[in-house]
């Protein structure tokens, strides 16, 4: 082999016998290497072929020794635009050659063609499978993902299936490799006058990792071009992942009771429970769609209601039809805020039962167990048991049932006037000077939570002593800018909410809040 520089104005590729000719050769560049491809072909011609975007004029083999061997223009001929000279500038029709051969050899029915996509003759081969219902796509140019997109619209018109063997590393070679876990490539080694096709599968891997095999040793079958890396990859590959778009706003769901999702479902992943739920965004109506929940517990319960603050996201299919959501935690909600949602009635006899649990007993009643939950903020009630005494003592509940308490009691307030912790304490019979300042903003973010901007922030109606705002409440805790000290205590719900909704919400716990499904 010539240990020549390679010279880039010369022409290296040529095609034989005439200017359409879809023949190509390339010119051995050492003289030694030329004067035997002479004598093994004295018959040839040479042209600046058309389908190499050359000018179609003949070409001859010069012969050099203190330069590379290469092709020249006749004095004769045309101006030539050709703007690709070298040795990979013929790829496509040795590819298109390649596949016709294999075709040939596996006695398989199909037409080769090259394609311009707008840069030249080179710019991709396809081959269409009839006989399979089948297409194959070798992209040799550079292409953005919307273009492939397009493409692939295209070519998918009138077959069942098309795959993609790429020639440049591009990112819709990665995007592919991430989503079905490898994509087909194909290079071209220079032999002699030839260039000899290779086809790769490659993986997530470096590019220098990937397994190189033939074109005459791959095989055509009913999948499309397979080698034996790539059938081995297409077995194990993993199942394609869906795209996700993050959920603001949170939403309640219910699981649909009796209802399996398939197993064969494309959002089923392992380690994780796939449920048929009903859900409810905010501001929106219930829609009926698959939820997918962590695996390290047990699935929760159809007859309950739960809410999804947080980490949410909604999973996409490649056909724009099929989604599903995705939550990472999740916390049950008591009988009161459950039936607020639409998604759960009480059972029948549920409210008699309850008439009875509240008559008056011999025996002091004891504290109500605390409702399974997915990490709630760790900031809780707690007293310190003491003996019964005559009077009546604060009440111990759980943390969601305080917080739907409070909520109530300050709606309730709202139509009055501000109050304090002191006033709204001895109003629930709750005991809530044991708080710190972190436990009550704690308290009153998940009673302000989920924010929108159709319900008013409850919590600005708490006062201190003097009648100001709470000084460890402040935009970065709730997430709404508190009223000007102009706001009359006395402010009903529509006018609290209409001043504090001036400020663009924003949750530091959280993250940034917009209100539905995003």
């Amino acid at each position: 082999m010539s240990t020549y520089a390679f010279d880039h104005r010369r022409v290296q590729t040529a095609v034989i016998g005439h200017a359409n000719s879809d023949h190509p050769v390339i010119l051995p560049m050492d003289a030694h290497e030329l004067d035997l491809w002479r004598k093994a072909h004295p018959t040839y011609t040479y042209w600046c072929g058309i389908q190499l975007g050359g000018c179609g004029g003949e070409l001859s083999d010069k012969r050099y020794t203190d330069k590379v061997c290469h092709f020249a223009h006749h004095p004769s001929a045309p101006i030539c635009h050709r703007a690709a000279n070298g040795e990979s500038s013929a790829d496509h029709l040795f590819i298109k050659r390649g596949v016709q051969r294999l075709l040939n050899k596996q006695q398989v029915r199909g037409k080769v063609q090259t394609r311009s996509l707008g840069t030249g003759p080179g710019d991709a081969v396809d081959v269409d499978l009839p006989g399979a219902r089948r297409r194959l796509r070798f992209q040799l140019s550079t292409v953005d993902y919307r273009a492939w997109r397009r493409a692939a619209d295209e070519l998918t018109e009138d077959v069942d299936d098309l795959d993609w063997v790429f020639g440049p590393d591009t990112p819709v070679t990665r995007e592919l490799v991430g989503r079905h876990g490898f994509c087909l490539r194909v290079r071209c080694e220079t032999v002699g006058g030839e260039r000899r096709v290779h086809i790769g599968a490659e993986t997530g891997s470096h590019t220098g990792s990937v397994e190189w095999t033939p074109l005459e040793d791959c095989v055509l079958t009913s999948n499309g071009l397979t080698t034996q890396r790539s059938e081995a990859i297409r077995l194990s590959r993993p199942r394609p992942k869906p795209a996700s778009f993050p959920l603001q706003g949170g939403f309640v769901f219910a699981p649909v009771q009796d209802a399996a999702a398939p197993s064969s479902s494309p959002f089923a992943t392992e380690g994780r429970h796939l449920l048929v739920a009903d859900i409810r965004p905010v501001d929106s109506t219930v829609v009926r769609t698959l939820i997918s929940l962590p695996g390290d517990t047990e699935a929760p319960p159809a007859d309950h209601v739960y809410r999804v603050i947080d980490h949410a996201r909604m999973l996409v299919l490649e056909d724009e039809r099929s989604w599903a959501v995705e939550a990472e935690r999740y916390v049950r909600l008591n009988a009161h805020d459950a039936q607020r949602t639409g998604l759960w009635t009480p059972p029948p006899g549920a409210q008699s039962q309850q008439s009875a649990q509240s008559s008056p007993a011999p025996q002091p009643a004891r504290p109500a167990a605390a409702e399974a939950s997915v990490e709630l903020p760790a900031a809780s009630l707690h007293v310190t048991p003491s003996e019964p005494e005559p009077s009546p003592q604060p009440r111990l509940l759980a943390r969601a049932d305080t917080v739907t308490a409070l909520r109530d009691a300050l709606a309730d307030i709202a139509r009055l006037r501000s109050t304090t912790w002191e006033a709204l304490a001895r109003r629930l019979g709750l005991k809530l000077s044991t708080l710190s300042d972190v436990a009550r903003r704690d308290l009153l973010v998940d009673v302000d939570s989920p924010l929108s901007q159709y319900v008013p922030v409850l919590s600005a109606l708490l006062r201190d002593g003097v009648g100001g705002p709470l000084p460890y409440l402040g935009t970065s805790s709730i997430g709404w800018a508190f009223p000007s000290p102009s706001i009359r205590p006395s402010s009903s719900v529509g006018q609290l909410w209409r001043q504090t909704a001036a400020s663009p919400p924003m949750d530091s716990r959280r993250g940034p809040w917009a209100p539905g499904w995003t």
